[in-house]
């Protein structure tokens, strides 16, 4: 199976930066999406970008222009660059990997955007 582990989050400032962290291990070599999701208090989780090995990345609407998704092969690590931070941005932030037809989930970095 395959085990991921976010880190990066904190407190960052409106209109700040923050870079997440997705650290992959186990059977990493069969995963064949990675993608990053956000869960704020009282809502669904949402679908923020995602990366298909071999082949382009995909945004939401709300964050497109604004976040980029990026990948370390050799460190096994999925990134998510998080620019121009908004106060709605504040949410745990969690790592997702596609492999052998399985879903895995990372346990979630809290990003809280405030003054």
């Amino acid at each position: 199976q395959v085990h991921l582990v976010e880190s990066g989050g904190g407190l960052v400032q409106p209109g700040g930066s923050l870079r997440l962290s997705c650290a992959a291990s186990g059977s990493i070599f069969n995963i064949n999406f990675v993608a990053w999701h956000r869960q704020a208090p009282g809502k669904q989780r949402e679908f923020l970008a995602g990366l298909i090995s071999g082949g382009p990345t995909n945004y939401a609407g709300s964050v497109k222009g604004r976040f980029t998704i990026s990948r370390d092969n050799a460190k096994n690590t999925v990134f998510l660059q998080m620019n121009s931070l908004k106060p709605e941005d504040t949410a745990v932030y969690y790592c997702l990997a596609t492999a052998g037809g399985t879903v895995f989930w990372g346990q979630g970095t809290q990003v809280t955007v405030s003054s």
